[in-house]
């Protein structure tokens, strides 16, 4: 069975940090290119960033790109997020993903499975 476990979500002030982690399982991670997505409050699910199954391909939103930072650890099966900057409009449930597909825009067309995700709420 496919699992997804996203965790360190929490509340940040504005321009704080923070590191998100998905852990897998059920699948060869190490072969599978992972996203990151997101939902806030009253909105639809949103693209955040792409990363190729090595890791040496990344892509990201034009709404994170500068800030966040995708990462991944096959020898442990998890896959990161890293929040720098944070704005208020960051707050949201972030969800890891496997087999996501999108447009060339960033919108989201579909995933395999995603996890049960983590709040991220950025406030002072």
């Amino acid at each position: 069975e496919v699992q997804l476990v996203e965790s360190g979500g929490g509340l940040v002030q504005p321009g704080g940090s923070l590191r998100l982690s998905c852990t897998a399982s059920g699948f060869m991670f190490s072969s599978e290119s992972m996203s990151w997505v997101r939902q806030a409050p009253g909105k639809g699910l949103v693209w955040v960033s792409d990363i190729n199954s090595d890791g040496s391909a990344t892509d990201y939103s034009e709404s994170v790109k500068g800030r966040f930072t995708i990462s991944r650890d096959n020898a442990n099966n998890t896959l990161y997020l890293q929040l720098n900057a944070a704005k208020i409009e960051d707050t949201a449930m972030y969800y890891c993903a496997k087999e996501l597909r999108r447009s060339a825009g960033g919108l989201i067309l579909s995933y395999h499975t995603r996890g049960q995700g983590t709040q991220v709420t950025i406030s002072s």
